[in-house]
């Protein structure tokens, strides 16, 4: 019985003070120490953790008496605290614990078509794309395969192209920039998942990759930039290269400086 009742988190000493006064109710201190063998400072130190734990009680007598709460009290009594601090462990820790947002590097073609192929596998609501047509092909098989499994894909297309995914937006290509040189995208999967990379002729492919909120923001708030730009362009076009040149000509000579464009 001793050992049943250390594994319920008794110590020797006081499972041996409990047995003593189960069988029989109300022994002084002295008296349980008599049956356990064990010197009353110990015995009442047992005693008094006994009480604190709600297995014993104490009767004001002279001298002070102790008697057995019944053993079905006690069970039913460790069982209630076992499941509050199993209920408050399973709310606290059920989730993982947050870490913090990371940034991976990926280089040459093979790790970022995989990586590609699996951020947008992954996504599970929507996906913005923000491309040159010449790489098209390294995200439309995925994509596709996405709309079809219901996510909403949008893509920021810098030139045209045909293709089947639903929801394209065309932009015309710059005249100021060498699209062999360098050719950026980015892709973002549910608000969460970002890539930036670029190709080029004289670069090697590469790519970063993040779940920064930052990151995630600038990336969503570029695509929405683009495609109002893009929207006010159909509707004013007109207007606004009489106003500002082509290709914004006269805000770019204006700012080349902190664009690291040379002024005309």
């Amino acid at each position: 019985m001793i050992e049943e009742l250390r594994k319920i988190g008794l110590s020797d000493l006081e499972a041996r003070c409990y047995l003593a006064l189960h069988e029989e109710s109300s022994l002084s201190g002295y008296e349980v120490a008599k049956r356990v063998s064990v010197s009353r400072t110990n015995v009442y130190a047992a005693l008094r953790l006994l009480s604190e734990k709600g297995i014993c009680r104490m009767i004001e007598a002279d001298p002070v008496l102790y008697e057995a709460v019944p053993i079905g009290d006690v069970i039913r009594l460790l069982k209630a605290d076992f499941e509050r601090s199993t209920d408050m462990l399973l709310e606290e820790l059920t989730a993982p614990p947050k870490r913090s947002a990371s940034f991976g590097t990926w280089k040459g073609d093979k790790a970022v078509e995989l990586t590609l192929r699996r951020l947008i596998s992954g996504a599970q609501h929507t996906i913005l794309v923000d491309l040159w047509e010449e790489d098209l092909d390294w995200f439309e098989q995925e994509l596709l395969a996405a709309e079809n499994r219901g996510v909403e894909v949008a893509v920021m297309l810098i030139g045209r192209r045909s293709t089947a995914l639903k929801t394209v937006v065309n932009h015309s290509r710059p005249e100021h920039v060498e699209a062999s040189e360098v050719r950026r995208f980015t892709l973002l999967c549910d608000r969460t998942y970002g890539l930036i990379g670029s190709f080029g002729r004289r670069i090697q492919l590469s790519a970063l990759e993040s779940d920064h909120p930052a990151i995630a923001g600038l990336l969503e708030s570029a695509f929405m930039h683009d495609l109002i730009v893009q929207r006010i362009e159909e509707d004013f076009g007109a207007q606004l290269e009489a106003q500002y040149g082509r290709d914004y000509q006269t805000i770019r000579s204006r700012y080349g400086g902190l664009l690291g464009l040379e002024r005309d």
